[in-house]
């Protein structure tokens, strides 16, 4: 119910923010569309309008939306007399690619750096914290510059802009992936910490197991639940942080798209990108719920 819940709102505003457009409708996407602002005859408006529909009543042309949304249709750009989805799906892959090879990173350095430094002495425990809460606060496009004027510019390790192959992802994976993997080991640091204190830790100790295997094999599997909680909110979160890493390291994707939208008010590519991110943070709840009785079987009776 949540879902459907999250996805009706998205779409509503979605909606109500096509209504937001001032003026004339029919005269703005004219306009948007030849790049011209000036005012129009009737005869030029009526296409649009009958097009769009927008002599219908509010309710009628909001049900139509709905409609078309639940039929997979996102709407035609303003600009580009083109479907909306048609647009977005150039783009998607590459976006998806970016975004979950910048989850997967973020888990493997959260991993690492919790593997190594938690349950560990003071000192060691309290550079851990730190470093979380720090990496958690980093901005994306601050983050982005700095690693592309450094290992791209200045060690040239990876290319400058709009690489391809696996160079070209690197930089801009790791931009979305350290500042999540700040916010996943400050979730999991202390659930971690606490499975540390568990008998089955010491039961695997007598058993003879050494501290990393206990530590991968046992408790991180226990620890890692709130990290998991994390990667369902982080897949919405980390699509629209690509929007910003887009840009930066000038690669393809929906932020590029979006970006051009926004400067010409085409309003259903905007709101459908919307839309579509709503619909990637609902389908990811859901796999999340999935997970949670791998890691966790008792969850299924729960």
């Amino acid at each position: 119910m949540g879902a459907v819940v999250v996805l009706w709102g998205a779409a509503t505003a979605a909606f109500l923010a096509q209504m937001a457009l001032p003026g004339d409708r029919a005269t703005a996407i004219l306009n948007i569309r030849t790049g011209q602002a000036q005012e129009r005859t009737p005869d030029e408006l009526a296409p649009i309008v009958d097009a769009y529909g927008l002599d219908h009543p509010v309710l009628v042309q909001y049900l139509d939306y709905i409609g078309g949304l639940l039929r997979g249709d996102l709407g035609t750009s303003y600009q580009q007399f083109r479907p909306v989805w048609d647009l977005i799906g150039e783009q998607l892959g590459s976006t998806l690619v970016l975004t979950l090879t910048g989850i997967l990173l973020a888990w493997v350095l959260m991993i690492v750096w919790v593997t190594l430094t938690a349950g560990r002495g003071p000192r060691v425990r309290a550079l851990g914290s730190a470093v979380d809460t720090v990496t958690a606060a980093l901005p994306p496009y601050w983050l982005g510059i700095l690693l592309l004027l450094f290992f791209g510019l200045t060690l040239r390790w990876f290319p400058v802009m709009g690489g391809s192959g696996v160079n070209g992802i690197v930089l801009p994976a790791l931009t979305l992936a350290i500042p999540l993997a700040g916010f996943m080991g400050q979730s999991v640091r202390a659930e971690y910490e606490r499975a540390l204190d568990q008998p089955f830790v010491l039961s695997a100790r007598m058993r003879g197991m050494g501290d990393l295997g206990i530590r991968l094999r046992h408790v991180l599997r226990h620890g890692s639940i709130p990290a998991v909680t994390l990667t369902g909110w982080a897949l919405g979160a980390t699509v629209s942080g690509a929007v910003i890493v887009e840009q930066i390291y000038s690669r393809p994707g929906i932020g590029k798209t979006l970006v051009s939208a926004v400067g010409a008010q085409d309003l259903p590519v905007v709101t459908g990108i919307v839309v579509l991110v709503a619909v990637l943070y609902v389908v990811a709840n859901l796999l999340v719920d999935l997970v949670y009785t791998l890691i966790d079987p008792r969850l299924k009776t729960s």
